[in-house]
Protein backbone atom coordinates (compact mmCIF):
# COMPACT_ATOMS: atom_id res chain seq x y z
CA UNK A 1 0.00 0.00 0.00
CA UNK A 2 1.33 3.51 -1.05
CA UNK A 3 2.44 5.31 1.88
CA UNK A 4 2.40 2.16 4.03
CA UNK A 5 5.93 2.31 5.16
CA UNK A 6 5.43 5.90 6.62
CA UNK A 7 2.65 4.60 8.65
CA UNK A 8 4.91 1.91 9.89
CA UNK A 9 7.36 4.41 11.12
CA UNK A 10 5.03 6.66 13.16
CA UNK A 11 3.04 3.56 14.58
CA UNK A 12 -0.58 3.10 12.49
CA UNK A 13 0.41 -0.27 12.17
CA UNK A 14 2.39 -0.97 14.72
CA UNK A 15 -0.01 -4.14 16.93
CA UNK A 16 -1.98 -5.89 14.71
CA UNK A 17 -5.71 -5.53 14.36
CA UNK A 18 -6.37 -8.85 16.31
CA UNK A 19 -4.03 -7.99 19.54
CA UNK A 20 -6.09 -6.13 22.57
CA UNK A 21 -5.12 -3.05 23.16
CA UNK A 22 -4.83 -2.84 26.27
CA UNK A 23 -3.37 -6.10 27.48
CA UNK A 24 -1.19 -7.99 25.44
CA UNK A 25 -0.21 -4.75 23.98
CA UNK A 26 0.21 -2.87 26.98
CA UNK A 27 2.98 -5.00 27.94
CA UNK A 28 5.20 -4.27 25.22
CA UNK A 29 8.43 -2.71 25.93
CA UNK A 30 8.14 -0.82 22.63
CA UNK A 31 5.20 1.57 23.50
CA UNK A 32 4.71 4.22 20.91
CA UNK A 33 3.23 6.49 23.82
CA UNK A 34 4.69 8.23 27.00
CA UNK A 35 2.87 7.36 30.22
CA UNK A 36 3.19 10.67 32.30
CA UNK A 37 4.60 10.46 35.36
CA UNK A 38 2.44 10.35 38.53
CA UNK A 39 2.35 13.94 39.99
CA UNK A 40 3.88 14.24 43.70
CA UNK A 41 1.40 14.74 46.47
CA UNK A 42 2.91 18.09 47.32
CA UNK A 43 4.54 20.73 45.25
CA UNK A 44 5.56 23.92 46.69
CA UNK A 45 7.26 24.88 43.75
CA UNK A 46 3.94 25.31 41.88
CA UNK A 47 3.10 28.22 44.56
CA UNK A 48 5.59 30.52 42.75
CA UNK A 49 4.13 29.74 39.40
CA UNK A 50 2.40 32.20 37.29
CA UNK A 51 0.75 29.03 35.50
CA UNK A 52 -0.17 27.82 38.60
CA UNK A 53 -2.61 30.71 39.56
CA UNK A 54 -3.38 31.14 35.79
CA UNK A 55 -4.97 27.69 35.53
CA UNK A 56 -6.94 28.44 38.51
CA UNK A 57 -8.07 31.64 37.48
CA UNK A 58 -9.25 29.90 34.45
CA UNK A 59 -11.02 27.70 36.40
CA UNK A 60 -12.86 30.11 38.24
CA UNK A 61 -13.88 31.46 35.09
CA UNK A 62 -15.67 28.99 33.20
CA UNK A 63 -17.23 27.78 36.63
CA UNK A 64 -18.33 31.11 36.53
CA UNK A 65 -19.86 31.04 33.04
CA UNK A 66 -20.90 27.52 33.71
CA UNK A 67 -23.37 28.66 36.48
CA UNK A 68 -24.48 31.44 34.70
CA UNK A 69 -25.68 30.17 31.72
CA UNK A 70 -27.23 26.83 33.01
CA UNK A 71 -28.64 28.51 35.88
CA UNK A 72 -30.54 31.21 33.55
CA UNK A 73 -31.76 27.69 31.45
CA UNK A 74 -32.99 26.33 34.12
CA UNK A 75 -34.86 29.84 35.22
CA UNK A 76 -36.16 29.91 31.67
CA UNK A 77 -37.88 25.98 31.59
CA UNK A 78 -39.20 26.94 35.24
CA UNK A 79 -40.66 29.86 34.25
CA UNK A 80 -42.44 29.31 31.23
CA UNK A 81 -46.54 27.76 31.57
CA UNK A 82 -45.30 24.58 29.81
CA UNK A 83 -42.52 22.60 28.73
CA UNK A 84 -44.09 22.77 25.21
CA UNK A 85 -43.54 26.40 25.90
CA UNK A 86 -39.76 26.28 26.41
CA UNK A 87 -36.37 24.28 25.75
CA UNK A 88 -37.65 21.16 28.38
CA UNK A 89 -35.71 18.88 29.91
CA UNK A 90 -34.02 17.99 27.11
CA UNK A 91 -32.71 21.80 26.95
CA UNK A 92 -31.52 21.80 30.08
CA UNK A 93 -29.03 18.75 29.50
CA UNK A 94 -27.96 20.32 26.28
CA UNK A 95 -27.41 23.29 27.61
CA UNK A 96 -25.41 21.61 30.67
CA UNK A 97 -23.48 19.32 27.87
CA UNK A 98 -22.92 22.54 25.54
CA UNK A 99 -21.76 24.11 27.94
CA UNK A 100 -19.07 21.62 29.49
CA UNK A 101 -18.02 20.74 25.62
CA UNK A 102 -17.37 24.88 25.18
CA UNK A 103 -15.52 25.26 28.59
CA UNK A 104 -13.59 21.87 28.62
CA UNK A 105 -12.57 23.12 24.90
CA UNK A 106 -11.57 26.70 25.94
CA UNK A 107 -9.55 25.69 29.45
CA UNK A 108 -8.21 22.71 28.44
CA UNK A 109 -4.55 24.14 27.32
CA UNK A 110 -4.37 26.06 30.57
CA UNK A 111 -6.10 24.16 33.31
CA UNK A 112 -7.13 20.89 32.24
CA UNK A 113 -10.02 21.57 32.12
CA UNK A 114 -12.04 20.12 35.07
CA UNK A 115 -14.93 22.71 36.30
CA UNK A 116 -15.80 20.16 38.82
CA UNK A 117 -14.30 19.14 41.54
CA UNK A 118 -15.66 15.62 41.39
CA UNK A 119 -13.19 15.34 38.31
CA UNK A 120 -10.20 17.15 40.26
CA UNK A 121 -10.79 14.80 42.81
CA UNK A 122 -11.04 11.65 40.57
CA UNK A 123 -7.67 12.47 38.72
CA UNK A 124 -5.92 13.31 42.44
CA UNK A 125 -6.44 10.07 42.97
CA UNK A 126 -4.91 8.82 40.23
CA UNK A 127 -2.12 11.37 40.55
CA UNK A 128 -2.68 13.66 37.54
CA UNK A 129 -2.42 16.50 39.50
CA UNK A 130 -0.95 16.87 42.95
CA UNK A 131 -2.72 18.06 46.19
CA UNK A 132 -1.68 21.50 46.01
CA UNK A 133 -3.25 22.07 42.78
CA UNK A 134 -6.67 20.16 43.30
CA UNK A 135 -7.28 22.22 46.82
CA UNK A 136 -6.63 24.86 45.13
CA UNK A 137 -8.88 24.01 42.00
CA UNK A 138 -11.39 23.27 43.96
CA UNK A 139 -11.43 26.21 45.98
CA UNK A 140 -11.39 28.79 42.61
CA UNK A 141 -14.44 26.37 41.23
CA UNK A 142 -16.62 26.59 44.16
CA UNK A 143 -15.80 30.50 44.26
CA UNK A 144 -17.12 30.23 40.49
CA UNK A 145 -19.78 29.00 41.18
CA UNK A 146 -20.74 30.81 43.57
CA UNK A 147 -20.26 34.13 41.78
CA UNK A 148 -21.84 32.61 38.63
CA UNK A 149 -25.32 32.20 40.66
CA UNK A 150 -24.79 35.38 42.49
CA UNK A 151 -24.94 37.62 39.17
CA UNK A 152 -27.80 35.66 38.02
CA UNK A 153 -29.61 36.33 41.38
CA UNK A 154 -27.80 40.11 40.78
CA UNK A 155 -30.02 40.92 37.51
CA UNK A 156 -33.38 39.23 38.48
CA UNK A 157 -33.59 38.51 41.96
CA UNK A 158 -37.36 37.89 42.17
CA UNK A 159 -37.93 35.45 39.45
CA UNK A 160 -34.58 33.76 40.18
CA UNK A 161 -36.11 33.13 44.00
CA UNK A 162 -39.50 31.97 42.19
CA UNK A 163 -37.76 29.41 39.72
CA UNK A 164 -35.78 27.70 42.56
CA UNK A 165 -32.55 29.15 41.65
CA UNK A 166 -30.88 25.88 39.93
CA UNK A 167 -30.33 24.91 43.14
CA UNK A 168 -30.29 20.74 43.64
CA UNK A 169 -32.54 18.81 45.99
CA UNK A 170 -34.07 15.42 45.53
CA UNK A 171 -37.37 15.57 44.17
CA UNK A 172 -40.62 14.55 45.57
CA UNK A 173 -41.28 10.24 44.90
CA UNK A 174 -37.71 9.91 45.85
CA UNK A 175 -35.75 9.06 48.68
CA UNK A 176 -31.99 10.14 49.95
CA UNK A 177 -30.73 7.05 48.83
CA UNK A 178 -32.29 7.28 45.37
CA UNK A 179 -30.84 10.97 45.27
CA UNK A 180 -27.35 9.66 46.04
CA UNK A 181 -27.42 6.68 43.78
CA UNK A 182 -27.89 8.90 41.48
CA UNK A 183 -25.27 11.14 42.00
CA UNK A 184 -22.80 8.25 42.37
CA UNK A 185 -23.40 6.72 38.81
CA UNK A 186 -23.60 9.87 37.11
CA UNK A 187 -20.48 11.46 38.19
CA UNK A 188 -18.89 7.48 37.15
CA UNK A 189 -20.34 7.82 33.79
CA UNK A 190 -18.55 11.79 33.87
CA UNK A 191 -15.42 11.18 35.63
CA UNK A 192 -14.87 7.57 33.62
CA UNK A 193 -15.64 9.07 30.35
CA UNK A 194 -12.95 12.10 31.16
CA UNK A 195 -10.33 9.50 32.22
CA UNK A 196 -10.76 7.34 28.46
CA UNK A 197 -11.01 10.70 26.72
CA UNK A 198 -7.42 11.97 27.91
CA UNK A 199 -5.93 7.88 28.15
CA UNK A 200 -1.96 9.05 27.18
CA UNK A 201 -2.51 5.36 24.76
CA UNK A 202 -5.76 6.61 22.61
CA UNK A 203 -3.93 10.10 22.01
CA UNK A 204 -0.85 8.37 20.48
CA UNK A 205 -2.91 6.03 17.96
CA UNK A 206 -5.51 8.25 17.62
CA UNK A 207 -4.36 11.90 16.41
CA UNK A 208 -8.02 13.61 16.80
CA UNK A 209 -8.48 12.38 19.87
CA UNK A 210 -6.72 15.53 21.82
CA UNK A 211 -8.84 17.63 19.80
CA UNK A 212 -12.38 15.88 20.13
CA UNK A 213 -11.90 15.03 23.87
CA UNK A 214 -14.22 17.80 24.87
CA UNK A 215 -16.65 16.38 22.63
CA UNK A 216 -17.53 13.05 24.63
CA UNK A 217 -17.12 14.61 28.06
CA UNK A 218 -20.03 17.50 27.28
CA UNK A 219 -22.16 14.71 25.94
CA UNK A 220 -21.64 12.62 28.73
CA UNK A 221 -23.32 15.31 30.93
CA UNK A 222 -26.05 15.73 28.81
CA UNK A 223 -26.56 12.28 28.97
CA UNK A 224 -26.50 12.13 33.01
CA UNK A 225 -28.64 14.78 32.79
CA UNK A 226 -31.56 13.48 30.77
CA UNK A 227 -31.58 10.65 33.34
CA UNK A 228 -31.19 12.59 36.84
CA UNK A 229 -33.03 15.60 36.26
CA UNK A 230 -36.23 14.11 37.79
CA UNK A 231 -34.24 12.55 40.14
CA UNK A 232 -31.76 15.17 41.51
CA UNK A 233 -31.84 18.07 39.26
CA UNK A 234 -28.60 16.53 38.34
CA UNK A 235 -25.84 17.53 40.78
CA UNK A 236 -22.57 15.49 39.57
CA UNK A 237 -20.41 18.45 40.28
CA UNK A 238 -20.30 19.82 43.90
CA UNK A 239 -19.11 23.30 42.96
CA UNK A 240 -22.54 23.57 40.75
CA UNK A 241 -24.75 22.06 43.77
CA UNK A 242 -22.77 24.49 46.34
CA UNK A 243 -22.69 27.64 44.33
CA UNK A 244 -26.70 27.35 43.78
CA UNK A 245 -27.19 26.30 47.56
CA UNK A 246 -25.80 29.51 49.22
CA UNK A 247 -27.03 31.84 46.61
CA UNK A 248 -30.73 30.32 46.89
CA UNK A 249 -30.69 29.65 50.26
CA UNK A 250 -33.30 27.73 51.72
CA UNK A 251 -33.79 24.78 53.96
CA UNK A 252 -34.66 22.57 51.60
CA UNK A 253 -32.29 22.64 49.59
CA UNK A 254 -29.56 22.14 52.42
CA UNK A 255 -30.91 19.80 53.98
CA UNK A 256 -29.87 17.10 50.64
CA UNK A 257 -26.77 19.27 50.21
CA UNK A 258 -24.76 16.31 51.38
CA UNK A 259 -25.52 14.10 48.60
CA UNK A 260 -24.14 16.03 46.23
CA UNK A 261 -20.60 15.82 47.89
CA UNK A 262 -21.04 12.61 48.97
CA UNK A 263 -22.18 11.13 45.77
CA UNK A 264 -20.28 12.88 43.27
CA UNK A 265 -16.90 11.96 45.19
CA UNK A 266 -17.88 8.44 45.65
CA UNK A 267 -18.68 8.38 41.96
CA UNK A 268 -15.11 10.39 40.92
CA UNK A 269 -13.21 7.79 43.65
CA UNK A 270 -15.01 4.16 41.62
CA UNK A 271 -14.45 5.62 38.51
CA UNK A 272 -10.84 6.42 39.09
CA UNK A 273 -10.04 2.65 40.20
CA UNK A 274 -11.79 0.95 37.77
CA UNK A 275 -9.62 2.54 34.94
CA UNK A 276 -6.62 2.86 36.09
CA UNK A 277 -6.76 -0.78 38.48
CA UNK A 278 -9.10 -2.47 36.15
CA UNK A 279 -8.94 -1.18 32.29
CA UNK A 280 -5.16 0.28 32.85
CA UNK A 281 -3.42 -1.44 35.03
CA UNK A 282 -1.52 1.03 36.55
CA UNK A 283 -0.76 1.07 40.30
CA UNK A 284 -1.66 4.14 41.89
CA UNK A 285 1.51 5.57 43.57
CA UNK A 286 3.73 9.42 43.67
CA UNK A 287 6.66 10.26 43.34
CA UNK A 288 7.19 11.62 46.86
Amino acid sequence: MEGKEEDVRLGAYKFSERQPIGTAAQGSEDKDYKEPPPAPLFEPGELKSWSFYRAGIAEFMATFLFLYVTILTVMGVNNSPSKCASVGIQGIAWSFGGMIFALVYCTAGISGGHINPAVTFGLFLARKLSLTRAVFYIVMQCLGAICGAGVVKGFQQGLYMSTGGGANAVNAGYTKGDGLGAEIVGTFVLVYTVFSATDAKRNARDSHVPILAPLPIGFAVFLVHLATIPITGTGINPARSLGAAIIYNREHTWSDHWIFWVGPFIGAALAAVYHQVVIRAIPFKSRS
